[in-house]
């Protein structure tokens, strides 16, 4: 065997499995863990005691899209709709107005107090400009926020890598002498390439949901490698397509994560665990590329137009963005401040190398200060200013984990749930579920055993339990458990859909 591939195999596997324990040590300390997977890849490189020299601009660009893809496919899997269909709005005014905004506001900075130049101005802007989808997802998900909020922050993190990402290559083929377009057909260009990924990725979102609804797959870890492959066709169609692939696997991520798939908990773990490795790989490689002993050059200018972005343009891009809409002025605020940068920055810094424009490293060294330091600084403020802002919401009760199995000889659908520590189904007996005729719960694993449940049966923290419907009426029966897991047993009278109002 190749002794080449085997020390490559053997050297990734211990790569992952240090970044594992790193990832514990971040969340112990507080510290977010790309740095120190960044870390790593520095550790590895030419500077560092690992030695190895890499230096393929190329092959990064390529690599770091696909890692993209799967942590942007991650992202809408494990999004849940009810969450965010009152910040649509917000978040795609942050992704593109918001964007704009900020691009404008960071190069007048660069062009004013670091005498770049406007169109290398703008092209600094435009990569520094777009929020990293990964740092957004994994860290306030940990934060008791409220949602509408935190759901505008992920849609923008989702959606506003593929305006800055047109922007970066409208700049790059400027600023090397290429055919340059009027601003406003870059406009129409840009709004094009939005529409025809959303159409593509929701198409292809819809289509597949209704193919893995009614396809028995022959084996169970089928189902996440399909779903996976879904988000990924719809990246590769839009792009073939000139439209926004960025959008389209985005999308079509969210409308897979929000239909009732068979094996859905399976499926969402199964993403997670590759959005992990895509980031651990990405940050890795991103800090093999740098070289240290250029990022004293950069680091000044890196400090001027960090501040410029989180102290002018990032609150400037939040106020234009969400003057329109009826957000607390400190949700705002926070907003503001919540604007994390991470590998996607870097990754888009690759596009001027590998398109030779004049100077190009220094926007990549750059933007790697600027992403090292200002996470740092904004990854472990962000509860110190949630406590400030006073928005902080106490815990409300957590939605189930409903996962399903179709029984297609018996035309019925084998569900199991897990009752959360803060649902309000603890204490519910059997009979207020009030769940289809067709629909029962079989079995309930409490503390270990299993029993069969009667009337009397009241489902407590932490059971497990499985429930079999007739196939037709198992999201009528999934709709009801979440209602009354949201509302509690009065969920009925709050109600048809079984939604209880929610503070923002």
């Amino acid at each position: 065997m190749n002794t080449t591939v085997t020390v490559g195999l053997a050297i990734g596997a211990l790569v992952v499995l240090v970044a594992a324990v790193a990832l514990r040590v971040a969340d112990r300390i507080g510290l977010p863990s790309l740095l120190l997977y960044l870390a790593l890849g520095v550790a590895l490189g030419e500077s560092g005691p690992g030695s190895v020299e890499f230096d393929d601009v190329e092959l990064t660009q390529t690599l770091g899209v696909a890692a993209l893809v799967v942590i942007l496919a991650e992202g809408g899997l494990t999004t849940r709709w009810s969450d965010v269909r009152r910040a649509v709005g917000p978040g795609i005014a942050l992704a593109t107005v918001g964007v704009v905004v900020s691009v404008g506001v960071v190069a007048a900075v660069g062009v004013w107090l670091l005498g770049f130049s406007w169109g290398f101005a703008l092209l600094v802007g435009a990569v520094v400009s777009s929020t990293d989808a990964a740092a957004v997802f994994a860290t306030l998900r940990r934060l008791p926020l409220p949602r509408r909020m935190a759901a505008a922050l992920e849609m923008e993190s989702g959606l506003n890598d593929a305006p800055v990402i047109l922007l970066v290559l409208a700049m790059s083929e400027q600023l090397t002498g290429g055919v340059t377009h009027p601003w406003y057909l870059v406009v129409a260009e840009v709004v094009g390439e939005l529409a025809g990924g959303s159409v593509i990725g929701l198409g292809i979102g819809v289509a597949g949901a209704w193919l893995l609804r009614r396809a028995a797959l022959p084996l169970v870890g089928f189902y996440p490698l399909a779903t996976l492959a879904l988000c990924v066709l719809a990246f590769a169609t839009a792009d073939l397509a000139h439209a926004s692939g960025f959008v389209a696997v985005y999308l079509c991520g969210l409308v897979l994560g929000n239909a009732a798939l068979p094996h859905r908990a399976g499926t969402i773990g199964f993403a997670e665990g590759m959005a992990s490795l895509a980031q651990i790989g990405l940050f890795v490689l991103l800090g093999l590329l740098v070289s240290p002993s250029r990022l004293g050059d950069a680091v000044l200018p890196a400090l001027l137009i960090g501040l410029a972005l989180l102290l002018l343009a990032r609150p400037l891009s939040v106020l234009a963005s969400l003057a329109w809409f009826r957000m607390p002025w400190s949700q705002q605020a926070f907003i503001s401040w919540a604007g994390l940068r991470g590998a996607v920055p870097i990754v888009f810094a690759t596009f001027p190398i590998a398109a030779q424009v004049p100077d190009a490293t220094r926007v990549f060294d750059i933007v790697f200060v600027v992403v090292v330091v200002f996470t740092v600084v904004q990854g472990w403020s962000l509860p110190a200013v949630a406590r400030l802002l006073r928005i902080g919401t106490p815990i409300t009760p957590r939605d189930i984990d409903v996962e399903s199995a179709p029984l297609d000889e018996l035309g019925a659908e084998l569900m199991q749930l897990r009752v959360p520590e803060t649902s309000r189904l603890h204490g519910v007996y059997l009979p207020e579920l009030r769940l289809p005729e067709d629909a029962a719960v079989v079995l309930v694993v409490r503390d270990g055993r299993p029993f069969v449940p009667d009337r009397s049966t009241r489902l407590m923290r932490g059971d497990q339990a499985l429930l079999v419907s007739a196939r037709g009426s198992r999201r009528e029966a999934e709709r009801r458990l979440r209602a009354v897991s949201r509302a509690g047993r009065l969920a009925t009278w709050r109600g048809e859909r079984g939604e209880p109002s929610e503070t923002d």
